[in-house]
């Protein structure tokens, strides 16, 4: 058996930062359950040199469960611990491109990039492959995805991902963004925005991006997919196939500064339809509709604002369509205070 001791990053936000130890503690447990056959034990808090870290003990990590705990959204570097002294493992986590790809957007609303990150890992824990993270190509879709925070994130994994939106100034300043940032970064691909039709009526409009990790590999046709549309989330089937992805991931209305439109809502001022501030109500709404969007064995992970609704109500909604909640003590620990307005939780739950 061998200690590991795990240095958690010194860049959070404040508020998050003050959750992060417990939150990656959770997130370590769900990597242990699902992908490494139970084999960290241990989990602590421990204080060693005066320096806060994550410890637990494992036997005979493999490459490929290095290469997983690389991925730790809260990872700022793994050591070995022998006698007191801490010996550095070498990491090899996803990321195919540089940090800013995340952290460069700010804007009011924003989901922390650590906890979209943790919230991708933890929902791909949660499907009946949780190893293809690291060794497959799993496809995301975030059927409220805002201005892309996880859109960006799986572009930083490798992976191909869509998402779907009825904001219009969110979907142009997304737009906006990628277009600049591979183009400042000197990355090779195509962009570009259609309308999209259905016998002659516009539904919505559609940014496609196709990009490669290196002018090399675009030549050679391994490239990326990154797929957004401006419409009702309520509509997603409209946009894509069935059965099409392996994750679904997102973040729901805090009732803040987010919102989207529930089903049967009446225009609102302007003729614009209102926007629904409860997740309960948007999610019992949507979720059937994503769902046929949902491979069998694939997971869907959705976070909110628990001061909108109970884990119970999240909990039926998954389950009258299909849904086996993961409700595990690992599943349950990583509710966490936002500010005074939001207490954040997730919940994560595999298609049948």
């Amino acid at each position: 058996m061998t200690a590991y001791g795990l240095l958690v990053s010194p860049s959070h936000n404040r508020v998050y930062a003050q959750a992060a130890a417990g939150m990656v503690r959770a997130e370590l447990s769900v990597f242990g359950e699902r992908a490494l056959g139970g084999r960290v034990r241990d989990i602590a808090e421990t204080v060693i040199g005066g320096v806060p870290y994550v410890t637990f003990s494992a036997d005979g990590l493999s490459e490929t469960d290095v290469r997983l705990l690389s991925n730790l959204s809260s990872l700022y570097a793994l050591f070995e611990i022998e006698g007191g002294l801490l010996r550095p493992v070498t990491l090899a986590p996803l990321d195919v491109f540089g940090s800013d790809l995340l952290t460069i957007q700010k804007y009011s609303g924003k989901t922390n990039e650590y906890f979209t990150k943790l919230l991708l890992n933890v929902t791909a824990m949660a499907t009946d492959a949780p190893l293809d993270l690291v060794t497959g190509r799993p496809r995301v879709l975030d059927p409220m995805c805002g201005r892309g925070t996880t859109l960006n994130q799986a572009m930083m994994y490798g992976l191909d991902a869509a998402g779907i939106d009825i904001d219009r100034k969110d979907f142009d300043a997304y737009a906006a963004f990628i277009k600049t940032w591979l183009k400042n970064n000197r990355v090779k691909h195509q962009a570009e925005i259609a309308n999209v039709r259905r016998e002659k009526a516009v539904l919505g409009r559609r940014l496609h991006v196709t990009f490669g990790a290196s002018k090399e590999r675009y030549k050679d046709g391994e490239t990326m997919e990154i797929t957004v549309v401006n419409a009702d989330s309520l509509g997603a089937g409209r946009f894509f196939r069935p059965r099409s992805f392996d994750l679904i991931v997102t973040d729901a209305p805090y009732g803040v500064q987010h919102g989207s439109r529930s089903k049967g809502a009446q225009p609102g001022r302007k003729g614009r339809p209102e926007l629904s501030r409860s997740p309960v109500e948007l999610l019992a709404a949507a979720v059937p509709e994503w769902a046929g969007l949902l491979r069998p064995g694939g997971a869907i992970g959705i976070s909110w604002n628990t001061f909108g609704g109970r884990r119970e109500e999240l909990a039926e909604i998954l389950a009258s369509s299909g849904f086996t909640v993961r409700d595990s003590d690992a599943y349950r620990g990583f509710r966490h205070r936002v500010d005074q307005a939001i207490t954040r939780d997730l919940i994560v739950a595999t298609k049948g």
